[in-house]
C-alpha cells in the first residue's frame, strides 16, 4: 500500500492511498472459505456449492468489506504515525466511478489541519480589571432587604403604593411567563405605577416593556428575558397579581442576626453591614473575574489571526449529527460556530505556550473547594475530611462531571495567567457602574 498527503492549502490537505491486491487478498480468500460451508445457492445442497459460484455471489461483496477495512486501519495509523493535528474527521472522496476489480484501487480523503501560530499574551491592551465596591446605597438596601424578607407580611385587600405585589409577568408569543414579586417604586414612571393602585388579587395589569424601568437590564431580572433583547424591547406583558402584602420590617435584634450568620458571629448593625459588603464584594470578584476572561478572550480572537479550513468544515458539518444539514444549513452552523472553534484552539495554544497542564489532583483539589463551598452554604461547615472526599469520589465517578469540572479548571488556570500576562488596568467601580461596564447604558 502506498500512502501521501497532498495539500490543497495551508490547512487542507487530501491523503492518497494506493490499495493492492496483496494488501487484502489474504483476508478475502479467508472470508471465501468460511462462507463455502454456510452458502446457499438454488441447485446446490448447503456446503455442496462451488467456490467459484460463491466468489461470484459473494467475492465482490466480500472484497468491498475487507478493503474497507484496510483502509480504515491504515488512514487511522497513517494519522498516527503523521501526528496530525485534525480539525473534525477525514471526509472519503466519492469516487462514483471505482472499479472494483481493478489491479490498483485509489481511495481519498479530505482532512482539514488545525494551524498553526502563536498567541501574544503580553500584546498591549485596554483590558480593564474591575475591583467592585458595595457601596453604602447597596448595602443599605440589603439591609432593607433582610429586614422585608425576615419581616411580617400582612395580607391586603388591595394594592397602595407600599404594597408588595406577588404575580407573573407573561407574554405568550415572546415565551416570557415569570413569576416575581414587585413594588411599585420599581417603575420608570409614575403614570405605570398608577395602573396598580386598587387592584385585587387576580386583577391582570397591561404594561409595555418599552422605558417600564430605571435601567432596561431589570427585564433580565423580572422578566427573565436575555440580554441581547433588552434595550430594543418594546412589547405589551401582563401582570396576573396573586398576592398583595404590606410588610412590616424585622427587627434589626440579635435573634435576626443569629438567623442569619449563626449564633454570635453578628451583634450589631454595623457588624451586619460590614459582612454584607464582604460577602458582597467577594460575588462581585467573581462576576469581575469572569468580564475579565471574557474581555481577554475577545481581545486574543480579534487580535490572534489564523486561517481556517473553512470549505472542509462546512462540508464535514453536512456529514455529522443524527440530521444530515444541507449545505446551506451547514453554512448558518458554521458560522455559528467559528468563534468557538477560534477559542478552543487559542486556549489549547495558550496552555501549550504557558506549560499548563490538568491533573486529576488539580481536579479533585478543585471539586474538593467547591462541595465545601456548598456545605457551608447550607450550615454544614464543619463536615469532616473524609465526608467530604466521600462526596467527591461520587462526583469524580460521572464522566459529565468529570468534564463539566475540567472545563471550570481550564478556566481558573487560564484567568490567573490572563492576569499576570495581560497586565490589564486596574479599575475600582461601584457594582452599578460594573453593571452599565459589563452590559452598557
Amino acid at each position: 500500500m502506498d500512502i501521501k498527503r497532498v495539500a490543497i492549502d495551508a490547512v487542507t490537505e487530501k491523503i492518497v492511498m494506493n490499495v493492492v491486491h496483496m494488501d487484502y487478498k489474504g483476508q478475502v480468500a479467508k472470508r471465501i472459505n468460511e462462507k463455502m460451508p454456510l452458502a446457499q445457492v438454488k441447485g446446490f445442497r448447503k456446503g455442496a456449492v462451488p467456490k467459484e459460484l460463491v466468489v461470484k455471489q459473494y467475492g465482490k461483496g466480500i472484497k468491498q468489506e475487507e478493503v474497507k477495512k484496510v483502509v480504515d486501519l491504515a488512514l487511522e495509523r497513517y494519522i498516527q504515525s503523521e501526528r496530525l493535528n485534525l480539525l473534525g474527521t477525514p471526509l472519503p472522496v466519492v469516487n462514483e466511478g471505482l472499479d472494483w476489480d481493478a489491479e490498483e484501487l485509489t481511495f481519498e480523503f479530505e482532512i482539514g489541519l488545525v494551524p498553526n501560530f502563536e498567541i501574544d499574551l503580553d500584546a498591549k491592551n485596554d483590558i480593564v480589571k474591575y475591583i467592585v465596591t458595595a457601596d453604602d446605597k447597596l448595602i443599605d438596601g440589603q439591609v432593607e432587604r433582610i429586614q422585608k424578607q425576615f419581616g411580617k407580611a400582612i395580607p391586603q385587600e388591595e394594592v397602595t403604593a407600599d404594597s408588595d405585589i406577588k404575580g407573573i409577568f407573561t407574554n405568550e408569543a415572546e415565551g416570557i411567563g415569570n413569576t416575581t414579586t414587585i413594588t411599585l417604586s420599581i417603575f420608570k414612571d409614575q403614570a405605570t405605577a398608577d395602573k396598580f393602585i386598587g387592584k385585587k388579587v387576580g386583577d391582570v395589569v397591561t404594561v409595555n416593556t418599552k422605558g417600564l424601568f430605571q435601567d432596561d437590564h431589570q427585564l433580565m431580572d423580572y422578566l427573565k428575558v436575555g440580554h441581547d433583547n433588552v434595550h430594543d424591547l418594546a412589547i405589551d406583558v401582563d401582570f396576573t397579581i396573586e398576592a398583595i402584602n404590606a410588610s412590616e420590617p424585622a427587627e434589626l435584634n440579635q435573634e435576626l442576626f443569629d438567623k442569619l450568620f449563626g449564633e454570635g458571629a453578628v451583634a450589631s448593625l454595623d457588624e451586619l453591614k460590614a459582612k454584607i459588603k464582604e460577602d458582597a464584594e467577594s460575588q462581585f470578584a467573581q462576576q469581575a473575574d469572569q468580564k475579565l476572561l471574557g474581555d481577554v478572550t475577545e481581545f486574543l480572537i480579534e487580535n490572534t489571526k489564523f486561517e481556517l479550513p473553512e470549505a472542509f468544515l462546512k462540508k464535514w458539518l453536512q456529514t455529522v449529527g443524527e440530521k444530515k444539514l444541507s449545505a446551506e444549513e451547514a453554512e448558518v452552523e458554521y458560522a455559528r460556530s467559528e468563534k468557538g472553534l477560534r477559542y478552543q484552539l487559542i486556549e489549547g495554544k495558550a496552555m501549550a505556550q504557558s506549560d499548563i497542564k490538568i491533573t486529576f489532583e488539580d481536579l479533585k483539589a478543585f471539586t474538593t473547594k467547591n462541595i465545601r463551598q456548598q456545605m457551608a452554604q447550607f450550615g454544614q461547615g464543619n463536615a469532616s475530611d473524609e465526608e467530604v472526599q466521600k462526596i467527591v469520589a461520587r462526583v469524580l465517578s460521572n464522566q459529565d462531571e468529570v468534564k463539566r469540572l475540567s472545563e471550570q479548571v481550564v478556566a481558573e488556570k487560564l484567568l490567573e495567567l490572563f492576569k499576570e500576562k495581560a497586565n490589564p488596568t486596574t479599575k475600582e467601580v461601584t457594582y452599578e457602574e460594573f453593571i452599565a461596564a459589563s452590559y452598557g447604558e
